[in-house]
């Protein structure tokens, strides 16, 4: 059967915003709004033409900007400004006006960055800088390891768990239900046998069920996907108990695999004042995985994976036509990711970096104590900057401040841009929004979200009493039994 386009899909998208201007091509939309048609008709348009049209454009983002908790500038030249929205964990406090001259320039690193290749125009030699920078961040000697800068955090994870794969092809992958949707997507794709792995309240691995479901399936290898900071709650899974129990288990070395999804947690925790769980090289895990547009900020979507150099012999190839080993999911690679994050690496320096993440941490903090002293359940873990709490009842509310949400809860990323202000404006709407959403014969009532983020953190009638007695627990508190 052929396929189709259905007959009421639009085939014109549409920018829809309520800004006024009189540019062309607009016409209305309805309820006062307009809408800007970006239909591609087959006519050439002046460049003169074009630039109206892009500048409506990031018009039309300016009456977000306050409103939303990750909205920010980029300045990409000095008479330019850019707003960004977006509901997850991005980083939009960047500039990058002296990277311009490069977007006249098609940067291709085609193959492996360590051999180089035949496409001449790439940035091999910023990309391995950044994989240098990375492998001595983790602990991993340059003789050790291999990697390059992938698209984002998921192909991280395609590299790092077919690594595992193909070290292990009978092995089973163990996953936390709280690891992203990607580790799941992979294992279908990669056609391994899956199996969920409970989790705590937290969001961290169940070690409890992880130990059971090892010592259930002994016979086969094992290939562990490990949260450096899961989606939704910003949990980190403890590492050395992981290994402690697949040595319990009658796991050695040479039966089992461990990739670490890193996303944004991976770069920050080296970097917290109070220390942390350690993420090293020197512990036997196989890969690291970071995305490169989340903390540190970048306008392309990009990444680093960085693994054990004794594991990619198995899928590299030469390749003539490139001249070149291939040993990346993606051949042809964006020649200008690495740039940004090599030229964010060496402006912000270590220093900065480490004030960045406790600045986070501090924020996210304090947004904790906002919402819990106005009677609103929230979970924040110990070496987190993700707020979790009670998800709005008001789909609009959501949409106009670009949550994130699951189930009955939602939550907040605080990034680098996301000032105290904007906390505070948040905070009071979501207070003035609950008065009405939650009035009962004049009473206000909250949800109860004691499932998802355990009772001391629900601010409802009935758990109420043990968030007044705690009010201070910015980590939900888990005592772990002896495995």
């Amino acid at each position: 059967m052929e396929n189709s386009r259905p007959n009421d899909t639009p085939l014109v998208t549409s920018i829809i915003h309520a800004a006024s201007s009189e540019l062309s091509p607009i016409s209305n939309g309805g309820n006062g709004r307009q809408i800007m048609k970006l239909v591609i008709n087959g006519d050439s348009h002046t460049q003169a033409h074009l630039g109206q049209v892009i500048t409506h454009y990031l018009a039309s983002l300016q009456p977000h900007r306050q409103r939303f908790l990750v909205a920010n500038c980029i300045a990409l030249h000095a008479s330019t400004w850019f707003i960004y929205v977006s509901g997850y964990p991005t980083n939009e406090e960047f500039n990058y006006e002296a990277l311009a001259p490069l977007l006249h320039l098609h940067l291709n690193n085609a193959g492996d960055p360590f051999h180089g290749s035949s496409f001449t125009l790439n940035s091999t030699s910023f990309e391995v800088s950044v994989l240098d920078w990375f492998a001595n961040l983790w602990d991993i000697e340059k003789n050790e390891y291999w990697g390059y800068v992938t698209t984002g955090g998921t192909e991280g994870n395609l590299h790092g768990l077919l690594l595992g794969r193909e070290q292990f092809p009978d092995g089973i992958l163990y996953a936390s239900q709280d690891s992203h949707y990607s580790v799941f997507k992979i294992a279908r794709m990669y056609r391994m046998q899956c199996i969920k792995v409970a989790s705590l309240i937290s969001g961290e691995i169940d070690c409890h069920d992880l130990k059971a479901l090892l010592l259930a399936n002994k016979h086969k290898p094992a290939i562990i996907n490990l949260n450096i900071g899961t989606t939704m709650k910003g949990a980190v899974d403890d590492i050395d108990l992981v290994i402690k129990i697949l040595d319990k288990a009658g796991f050695s070395r040479d039966r089992f695999y461990i990739h670490c999804d890193g996303a944004l947690f991976g770069i920050m925790l080296p970097f917290l004042k109070s220390g942390g769980p350690k993420i090293t090289f020197k512990k036997p895990i196989g890969s690291i995985t970071i995305s490169g547009h989340k903390f540190l900020g970048c306008p392309i979507p990009c990444g680093v994976v960085i693994a054990r150099l004794n594991y990619i012999n198995a899928l590299s190839r030469d390749i003539g036509y490139i001249a070149s080993r291939d040993a990346t999911i993606t051949g042809s690679r964006s020649g200008h990711a690495p740039i940004f994050l090599w030229y964010n690496l060496q402006k912000k320096g270590i220093m900065g970096i480490k004030n960045e993440v406790e600045n986070c941490i501090r924020n996210a903090r304090y947004l904790k104590d906002q919402l819990g002293d106005a009677g609103i359940g929230a979970m924040l873990n110990e070496f987190s900057n993700t707020v979790v709490f009670e998800k709005p009842l008001d789909d609009e509310f959501v949409s106009r401040w670009s949550l994130a949400c699951n189930g009955n809860i939602a939550h907040v990323v605080v990034m680098q841009h996301v000032t105290i202000q904007m906390l505070d404006s948040f905070v009071a709407e979501l207070v003035h929004n609950r008065s009405i959403w939650f009035q009962e014969d004049g009473i206000r009532k909250s949800l109860c979200i004691a499932d998802e983020v355990g009772a001391v953190n629900c601010s409802c009638a009935l758990h109420k009493a043990n968030m007044d007695i705690q009010p201070n627990n910015y980590a939900l508190q888990q005592i772990k039994q002896n495995v």
